[in-house]
């Protein structure tokens, strides 16, 4: 505890003190051990999603718990190869990034269709591994901003994987189609027995206004958990909030003022919960994406958002770019302190 305060620095107080009163706790569906009977077992999902779950949170150092921390890396395609792997060529081999999910302790790895194909016959039965679908790759000039299918969901099935993941771009003018693709991937995959991950991000530069990015708005990245959740994901990827009041500043869309004046405050614990709010409350599994790397930050970095995503009742953190863009001991370093919030006894739902 001592050391994740210091990480924390002087968020420490506001972070591990807060009560959260627009949301309380004891509305939510948070994370367990016995998550999967206490809340899928209610749904739709068939059997084998169910067992496929329990595989996902019974593996590494986060296993018994029901929270997750899950290592992605499709940044080959988002980012080009060399943007990624360059500050570490080691990560070109995609067994290197499955050696690191399983040093590091994680319960699963997610990652592109190339990458786990290469390797799944040595690695499928050692960690649960996740399909990335979708991609927005880079190499188009002008650049474009659109998720495309890469890959199948039986593809996914046969090399063995849980589950399958997938990107929408929520409110770019490609995000109907986008819906429709996934929402028919999504249910195949749970006709196989997998479980689904919708990255469920925004994509609008009128998003953006005067000097704000309301990318990260709380209400906006609320209302696509939300629609996520509908599309029946199991969990739930977003980035952490970090402002408000994207429907009220930029004057589109439906909101209520109790959004901004009761259920939602400035302490980032009191945003995320309204994260969680929209995941169903719990049902589906909020977990928050680490960000980019940048150096020596990193560990306070990835330490705060894993604080702020248990304390708001979320499922776990999934980290890449932080983990894999430095030498491997130092991925698995921070990888570790990642699962040691959610190991931690005293960090308890706000």
């Amino acid at each position: 505890m001592s050391d994740i305060a210091r990480w924390l620095g002087d968020e420490a107080e506001a972070l591990l003190g807060h009560v959260c009163t627009g949301v309380p706790k004891e509305q939510l569906h948070p994370p367990g051990p016995d998550f999967i009977d206490r809340v899928m077992a209610a749904s739709d999902r068939r059997p084998n999603v169910l067992r496929n779950m329990q595989a996902l949170f019974d593996h590494g150092r986060l296993a018994g718990t029901g929270y997750v921390s899950i290592l992605p890396v499709d940044q080959g395609i988002e980012h080009s190869a060399g943007a990624s792997f360059a500050p570490n060529p080691l990560y070109f081999d995609p067994a290197n990034i499955i050696e690191l999910a399983l040093e590091g302790g994680c319960n699963a790895v997610a990652s592109t269709l190339g990458g786990l194909a290469s390797v799944a016959r040595r690695y499928a039965h050692k960690i649960p591994m996740i399909l990335k679908l979708n991609h927005n790759e880079t190499l188009t000039y002008p650049a474009i901003y659109d998720q495309t299918l890469f890959a199948q969901v039986e593809q996914a099935f046969e090399m063995g994987c849980i589950g399958v993941g997938a990107t929408i771009y929520f409110g770019s003018p490609e995000s109907r189609r986008q819906v429709m693709e996934i929402s028919e991937a999504f249910e195949r995959a749970h006709e196989l027995g997998m479980v689904t991950v919708l990255w469920a991000y925004l994509r609008n530069s009128d998003f953006k206004k005067d000097g704000t990015d309301y990318h990260v708005a709380a209400d906006l990245t609320g209302q696509a958990n939300h629609l996520a959740a509908t599309l029946k994901a199991d969990i739930v990827k977003q980035k952490l909030p970090e402002t408000n009041g994207g429907f009220r500043d930029i004057g589109f869309g439906h909101t209520h003022d109790k959004v901004y004046s009761k259920l939602t405050s400035d302490n980032p614990i009191d945003l995320a919960r309204y994260q969680v709010a929209n995941c169903y409350l719990g049902r589906a599994g909020l977990i928050n994406s680490g960000g980019g790397s940048k150096g020596a930050s990193d560990m306070g970095e990835a330490v705060r958002t894993a604080v702020i995503n248990k304390r708001a009742g979320g499922m776990g953190l999934i980290s890449g770019r932080k983990a894999f863009q430095k030498p491997m001991a130092e991925g698995v370093e921070l990888l570790n302190a990642i699962q040691d919030v959610y190991l931690s006894r005293d960090i308890t739902i706000a």
